[in-house]
């Protein structure tokens, strides 16, 4: 197993926003975290990869046992260089041209040398269909090509996982097929993702598996297949009429 997670939870105020989620992730898992709005799922992927500190709750990953609230900066560090993560909003550097976007951390984080780390960008850039935009700004570009960009910053790392949290939901309708057309590739490499997401024909057709929450919690686990054809749970079941009434 590559990834272990047991019994986050996380309170603003007064809100449980999650509420004990345990999860086990595969290598090659491509895993589909749905729910409604306010379900919690961008605080859990947040929670994983240490941008909000879980009030409780472990992860084992590789092996390595790390406590979500009392992990300390070097527990934090290590687990970082095996991870990358994809945001809705791209956050690029608006004064860095695409090739600098996808170096710097490779630079500044990792003491790369430049000529290594730009041989690695490139690659990443070729990979997601953005080598002939390495000069260019982020101003120059659309949405779509923005993300694919930071999606490529998240490969030159050569994470383990990636946790995408709803990278297509700032984009305008026609741009979502080519950053989905990217992570589709990126799954038929192998490559472990979780990913939240409203795209429901990207988790029927290319997630493995998928994580339905509401209110904090896991309402249901199993693979994709068997959730969108006979969910277990009446919520799920619920959620699944309301998609085919809307015709998703």
């Amino acid at each position: 197993m590559m990834l272990e997670i047991r019994n986050v939870k996380k309170r603003f105020d007064d809100v449980q926003v999650l509420d004990g989620i345990s999860l086990d992730v595969e290598k090659g898992d491509v895993a589909a975290i749905l729910g409604p709005s306010g379900s919690g799922k961008t605080t859990f992927l947040r929670c994983l990869n240490f941008l909000e500190r879980a009030d409780e709750g472990t992860i084992v990953f590789d092996g390595q046992k790390v406590d979500l609230h009392e992990a300390s900066r070097v527990e934090i560090s290590a687990i970082r260089k095996k991870t990358a993560f994809v945001f809705q909003n791209y956050n690029l550097f608006l004064n860095k041209n695409v090739l600098q976007n996808v170096t710097l951390g490779l630079t500044a984080g990792a003491g790369m040398k430049r000529q290594e780390a730009e041989r690695i960008a490139g690659a990443a850039l070729e990979r997601v269909g953005m080598a002939d935009k390495l000069k260019s700004y982020p101003s120059q570009l659309s949405g779509g090509q923005q993300q694919r960009v930071a999606i490529a910053r998240a490969l030159a790392t050569d994470p383990e996982i990636i946790y995408f949290d709803e990278p297509t939901s700032a984009l305008d309708p026609e741009l979502i097929g080519e950053v989905l057309s990217v992570m589709r590739q990126l799954a038929e490499d192998g490559m472990t993702m979780l990913v939240v997401t409203h795209e429901m024909d990207f988790a029927r057709s290319v997630s493995n598996k998928v994580i339905f929450m509401e209110g904090g919690k896991v309402i249901e686990e199993g693979p994709s297949k068997e959730f969108f054809e006979s969910p277990k749970e009446a919520r799920s079941r619920e959620f699944i009429r309301r998609l085919r009434s809307n015709g998703e």
